[in-house]
């Protein structure tokens, strides 16, 4: 798969086969997130790889009642408590494999460095025949002292980007895309 086909395919994947992902193909999605630029070339990101269902069913628990004490009163939460409180919707929805990119400290460009690793990663998974998405349900809880600890990461480490990754149960429709808004300044090409 070339690149402009895999920008084009990627799509947030929220449905899983249980099937696993073998970890050669894992450690190609990390190698291929790695690739990405970062401030300075620093490469500050860690990557943490959960396929352990137990684990992935208490960070989802806990994720969901951490969102539901802490962002009560966000407009876009509303629509979205119905789902946190059902003691049956997985976060993850079901997949396999979740993959945090965390950078290792939590300085200026944190955010910026693992989002392009973890951009990186979800074109290679598509390139792999896999589906993946990114939890924002997974961010805040993940990054409290408990969060870190339930994955042995350091307190000084920012986790950044949950990204899930497992073979898609369908085809995911592609979305309409608007319009782009430009702005030229200059001379603009023909």
């Amino acid at each position: 798969m070339d690149l402009q086909q895999a920008i084009r395919s990627r799509r947030a994947v929220r449905a899983y086969t249980p099937e696993p992902v073998d970890r050669a193909v894992l450690l190609r999605l990390i190698d291929s997130a790695i690739q990405a630029p970062s401030a300075i070339n620093e490469q500050p990101w860690s990557f943490t790889v959960v396929q352990d269902r137990g684990l992935l069913a208490r960070i989802s628990s806990e994720s969901k009642a951490h969102m539901l004490a802490t962002a009560a009163n966000d407009a876009a939460m509303h629509r979205l408590q119905e789902h946190l409180r059902d003691p049956a919707f997985d976060i993850f929805y079901h997949a396999p494999a979740l993959i945090l990119i965390a950078s290792v400290r939590a300085d200026l460009w944190a955010v910026e460095n693992c989002s392009l690793a973890a951009e990186n990663l979800m074109l290679a998974a598509c390139a792999e025949g896999l589906g993946s998405c990114w939890i924002g349900f997974a961010q805040t809880w993940l990054a409290t002292p408990t969060g870190k600890a339930a994955l042995g990461l350091p307190q000084a480490y920012l986790p950044v980007a949950p990204i899930i990754v497992g073979h898609p149960a369908s085809a995911t429709p592609a979305v309409a895309r608007r319009t782009p808004e430009i702005h030229w300044i200059g001379a603009a090409p023909a």
